[in-house]
């Protein structure tokens, strides 16, 4: 067998490429078109993100819950926010709204008898049963 001698001579690397391939002067523009379509698809999906983002509804950025402890004795006040209800509701509505949160806070489901027991006090605040028994605990 005869070894063949590739001699550096053979590849002419001014004009041809470093694997001897000839460019043909087109893949420059070809780069440069894809890197424009990519930057346009791009563009394309984040102005879609950005306005699905400024769509979707906003966070409530009021506190849900009461910060403060209970009173020594509750006024309509606080039965009301123990409740959730307002001041001057109808007897209906303290009856429905006890029973919502009893069902929710009741000691046989796992709730606590304290709260079970201000939530009754708070009916009872409402109903003007009582007015501003102390709790028994």
């Amino acid at each position: 067998m005869k070894s063949a001698k590739i001699s550096l001579q053979s590849f002419n690397f001014s004009r041809n490429g470093i694997l001897g391939v000839k460019s043909s002067g087109q893949a420059a523009p070809f780069l440069a078109g894809l890197a424009v379509a990519a930057a346009a698809l791009a563009g394309r999906y984040g102005i879609q993100a950005w306005q699905a983002f400024k769509a979707r509804p906003p966070k409530p950025r009021v506190r849900r819950f009461y910060d403060g402890g209970f009173q020594p004795t509750m006024t309509r006040r606080e039965a009301a926010l123990i409740l959730g209800i307002r001041e001057n509701a109808t007897a209906d509505k303290v009856k429905e709204a006890h029973r919502r949160v009893m069902v929710a806070n009741h000691p046989d489901a796992g709730g606590s008898h304290y709260l079970a027991s201000k939530i009754n006090e708070a009916k009872d605040v409402m109903l003007g049963k009582a007015k501003g028994s102390a709790s028994a605990f």
